[in-house]
């Protein structure tokens, strides 16, 4: 027996960043954006608060741009004398086109 109905169901239609406000879509289909999350747990000043940012491609590279810098800033006179630690900051892969590096 074939039952037929409507079924309302809620999708996500749009993912806008968070600071310029820019829809994210892609010609492909899905959203393209960068996440900032955190969960702030027990002996935190911030204890039971919960944030998640969403950011577009440009917004998202300014902000890690930010902390690079900060990083550069806090490490300047550290024993590694010069080191650049801050280019790969937050970066797991490269080149994973597909979501396969395993990383």
């Amino acid at each position: 027996m074939k039952t037929i109905g409507r079924v309302e169901v809620e999708t996500v239609i749009d993912v806008r960043c968070d600071v310029c406000n820019a829809s994210t879509p892609v010609d492909m289909g899905g959203f393209q954006f960068g996440s900032l999350q955190a969960k702030w747990g027990f002996g935190s000043s911030h204890d039971g608060e919960r944030y998640e940012i969403h950011l577009c491609e440009g917004c998202f590279f300014q902000a890690l741009a930010c902390l690079r810098q900060e990083r550069r800033i806090l490490n300047m006179f550290s024993a590694d004398d010069g080191a650049d630690l801050s280019e790969d900051l937050g970066l797991v892969a490269k080149n994973d086109y597909f979501g396969d590096s395993g990383g």
